[in-house]
């Protein structure tokens, strides 16, 4: 990966002059990461910057989140804006709303599963479950690191059967284990799903892509868009399928900003 801002002459050249859809993760990307997802916050400056980038005719916005639909509209807050929540699997936006069908059972086996989790970690401070209606997650930032080994098997005995049986999918992300629906979607393919809607409205007006992310989950995101778009990697430089690298929320802030005057250009 290369800094951003160390190559700002071959990105302008890129994208000066073209329509754009900017795909952006929220925690970690948009909001710094905190101890529980409550806590996280964008910044009114960020905010600002994401309204005017919403309202020109030459960008269009979505935020890609891991959180549920409702609990992302009301994080981000601004009108105009796709949200897809809870990794695509919801989708509401102007002109749009989706929400992909779940297995028979599924949402019967999440309640089981965060039954048996609630059971097998009681007594182990730190560690909350947060359920997202189409997905479970089971938060362990704030647990001591010496229970973290348990916490995993906790978490492994709790979801193998129905994995192995592809019942559900189950992950592992910055502090967090996550149940999903077994079905082939990921924030790749809602990235392209979206991206494909656009085009068909721009007509031969080629559209470039550009997604921004911090977690395990942006890579296939990364991947999907990584010939046609460009691909940032918000944290500290290391193995990723992105092409550049931002330090932190700050830098995206800088980087949303330098879009923005862009966009706002004359040609």
């Amino acid at each position: 990966m290369r800094y951003l801002f160390d190559e700002l002459k071959e990105i302008k050249h890129k994208l000066s002059g073209k329509s754009l859809f900017l795909f952006l993760d929220c925690d970690g990307t948009l909001a710094p990461i905190v101890d529980t997802p409550q806590q996280a916050v964008i910044s009114p400056e960020t905010k600002s910057i994401l309204k005017k980038l919403a309202s020109n005719f030459k960008c269009r916005v979505a935020v890609v989140s891991g959180r549920s639909l409702a609990d992302i509209k009301e994080k981000v807050g601004i009108k105009n804006i796709i949200y897809a929540g809870n990794h695509g699997f919801e989708v509401e936006g102007p002109k749009i709303k989706h929400a992909l069908g779940v297995p028979a059972g599924y949402k019967k086996i999440l309640s089981e599963i965060k039954r048996q989790l609630e059971a097998k970690l009681r007594g182990i401070p730190g560690v909350f479950i947060e359920d997202k209606g189409f997905s479970l997650v089971m938060h362990f930032r704030l647990a001591d690191k010496v229970q973290v080994p348990l916490i995993k098997t906790a978490f492994q005995e709790s979801t193998i059967l129905y994995a192995v049986k592809n019942k559900i999918k189950a992950r592992e992300g910055k502090k967090i284990f996550e149940v999903i629906p077994p079905l082939r979607w990921d924030k790749g393919k809602i990235v392209l799903w979206l991206l494909a809607r656009q085009q068909a409205l721009a007509g031969n007006k080629k559209i470039i892509p550009i997604y921004l992310g911090d977690d395990v989950t942006d890579e296939d995101a990364f991947k999907a868009i990584k010939m046609s778009g460009l691909t940032v990697f918000v944290g500290q430089a290391g193995p990723s399928l992105a092409k550049y690298y931002l330090r932190d929320v700050a830098e995206v802030r800088v980087f949303l900003q330098y879009i923005l005057d862009m966009v706002g250009q004359k040609n």
